[in-house]
């Protein structure tokens, strides 16, 4: 909700609106997630993603420094599917049907 209202904004009234709406919704999470380590075992595998996500934190709130910076990289993934597509078909590019199958028995 708060990227889609800032996302048509320019870049310096995006970051007045991540610095006012996201900033404190991101403190309270990275507060959540350090309590939560606390009381878990440092061998579990949710510590372990816990641990992670607050190694990568500062990255995380560069975002609501700003306003430019996307909070996903769905543009980025869009902008690579055709390369990934493309690799796949060019495997497969002169291979006569079923032979692959066949290879694996």
């Amino acid at each position: 909700m708060i990227e889609a209202e800032g996302r048509v904004k320019p870049p310096h009234e995006r970051q007045q609106v991540r610095k006012h709406r996201s900033q404190a919704l991101l403190d309270d999470f990275g507060n959540r997630l350090r309590t939560t380590l606390e009381k878990l075992s440092r061998k579990s595998d949710t510590a372990a993603a816990i641990q992670y996500a607050l190694n990568l934190w500062p990255a995380l709130l560069r975002y609501c420094d700003n306003g430019i910076i996307e909070i996903d990289n769905s543009a980025a993934e869009r902008a690579l599917r055709g390369v990934a597509i493309g690799r796949r078909n060019y495997l497969l590019a002169g291979a006569e049907p079923g032979s692959l199958q066949q290879s694996h028995k």
